[in-house]
């Protein structure tokens, strides 16, 4: 799994912590999703999907901000996100909205969706950039169990998956 990994520009959400908490910015959750099509044709329309929640990221309470990517494989097509969240209520928060209801519905038959996260003293956009990365290219594998020590500031050595998550 070694494909080119191309990351969307961060998109800050309402609870974006250098602004608004000061360096360092606090504690937060971490998730990384994955999807990887059953054929590549459905790519697009994840993709489209993942805009469109993209474009409502503004006002998501708890929201700290979100990498939308996506992996240069042809044949099996992988896209997802980065999001940083204030706590796992927002995620949960997230998660249980509507419209993601109604995507994961809408593909769930028609990929594998993975999802692991794990939570951190403090934000940094480049250590927690670099920890997705290495799960996303598989330089680091992703997890089997719940993580229960906090990684701090620089992101996971072996991150745990986000509580009410599990990998597909």
């Amino acid at each position: 799994m070694s494909s080119t990994v191309w990351f969307a520009p961060w998109k800050p959400g309402p609870a974006d912590l250098p602004r608004s908490a000061g360096a360092g910015g606090g504690p937060v959750l971490v998730s990384v999703t994955e999807f990887t099509a059953h054929r590549p044709w459905t790519a697009p329309g994840v993709t489209l999907a993942g805009l469109a929640l993209r474009r409502s990221w503004d006002g998501l309470e708890g929201a700290v901000g979100l990498w939308l990517w996506a992996a240069s494989d042809v044949a099996r097509p992988r896209s997802g996100s980065v999001s940083v969240w204030r706590d796992a209520r927002a995620l949960a928060g997230f998660v249980a909205r509507h419209d993601h209801v109604r995507i994961m519905r809408a593909y769930r038959d028609r990929g594998t969706l993975r999802s692991t996260g794990w939570q951190a003293t403090a934000f940094e956009h480049g250590a927690t950039l670099r920890a997705a990365r290495s799960l996303l290219t598989g330089e680091s594998p992703w997890p089997t169990q719940e993580a229960t020590a906090d990684p701090g500031a620089a992101g996971p050595t072996h991150p745990g998956q986000c509580p009410g998550r599990t990998d597909a």
